[in-house]
């Protein structure tokens, strides 16, 4: 009995969408490649002279002079001790979470109010009041120093936490209105609708039902605004002069950069400036995600 042998398989040609495949893939493996890339440099030139900053606090001034980037001989915290006390970094510390709990805390209530009814109602002249406040973007703070501190000292507020505290509202309203007010608009009408129904007056509608549902974009703007007081200096520099018990953090670090490079007590500038630092860390790492969600909220919807 004779086997007949069966012919071999012809090779089957690749079809045209798997030829169009393998481009793309090299082309988006490259764009990954390079993404990635720029991110990790960008990440070493953040995050590298922080690390220098705070090992240099704890080193003593010979070992910061004879060898800048080795590791401290041991943690020295007397150096924080000596910031924070005899630098007077506490008192500015403390000047400072004053001021911009205070601020940011009237920012918010102000600039969520404004932004709800943006959002929300429609009344004659909205727009008109709503470039207003988006029109204040375009002005930097230091073009209105020499006009705001006459103003500031002719309603008797100049150096004083009050009119501080109204300033830094002040400028940061037309950001926090512009943000929240398209962050409003995403949120879901139904759910307004059906508390209404229910008897829900127009201010505990915003206080019960809204502000909740709006808590990622309120917690973004808040960070943001936090860190834009946290580090002013030329508005406390300008409002807040004389009285050294009342200078904020950013006025005393610049004291302190100043002194302490004459007398080279370098340690102390360091300790001084990991201080200050610290705060705005540790607000980020606790609310990164809810700064995450709070800024594609509005692009998921």
């Amino acid at each position: 009995m004779t086997t007949v042998d069966k012919p071999a398989p012809a090779a089957t040609a690749p079809t045209p969408t798997a030829r169009r495949d393998r481009p793309v893939r090299r082309e988006l493996g490259v764009a990954n490649t390079l993404s990635h890339g720029f991110l990790l440099i960008w990440g070493l030139l953040t995050v590298l002279p922080l690390l220098w900053m705070f090992l240099s606090s704890f080193k003593t001034n010979g070992e910061i002079l004879a060898d800048p980037w080795g590791l401290p001989g041991a943690l020295r915290w007397d150096n924080w001790a000596r910031a924070w006390t005899g630098a007077h970094i506490g008192r500015y510390f403390l000047n400072s979470l004053v001021v911009v709990a205070g601020s940011v805390s009237l920012t918010m209530l102000m600039g969520a109010t404004a932004a709800y009814v943006f959002a929300r109602y429609e009344f004659r002249g909205r727009q008109f009041v709503y470039y207003l406040f988006v029109g204040g973007l375009m002005f930097p703070v230091f073009l209105a120093l020499v006009p705001l501190f006459f103003v500031v000292r002719n309603a008797g507020l100049f150096n004083t936490w009050v009119g501080l505290i109204l300033v830094y509202a002040a400028y940061s309203l037309p950001f926090t209105v512009f943000f929240l007010t398209a962050f409003f608009r995403t949120l879901p009408t139904s759910v307004a609708e059906a508390a209404m129904v229910d008897g829900c007056g127009h201010f505990r509608l915003f206080f019960r039902v809204m502000l909740p549902m709006a808590r990622p974009g309120l917690i973004s703007v808040a960070i943001f605004n936090f860190l834009s007081h946290w580090n002013q200096f030329l508005l406390p520099q300008v409002l807040m002069q004389g009285d050294e018990s009342k200078w904020m953090l950013a006025q005393g670090l610049f004291a302190l950069s100043v002194s302490q490079g004459y007398a080279g007590d370098y340690a102390r500038l360091f300790a001084g400036l990991s201080i200050a630092v610290l705060p705005v860390l540790a607000i980020y790492v606790a609310f990164q995600r809810q700064v995450q969600t709070g800024l594609t909220a509005g692009q998921l919807k």
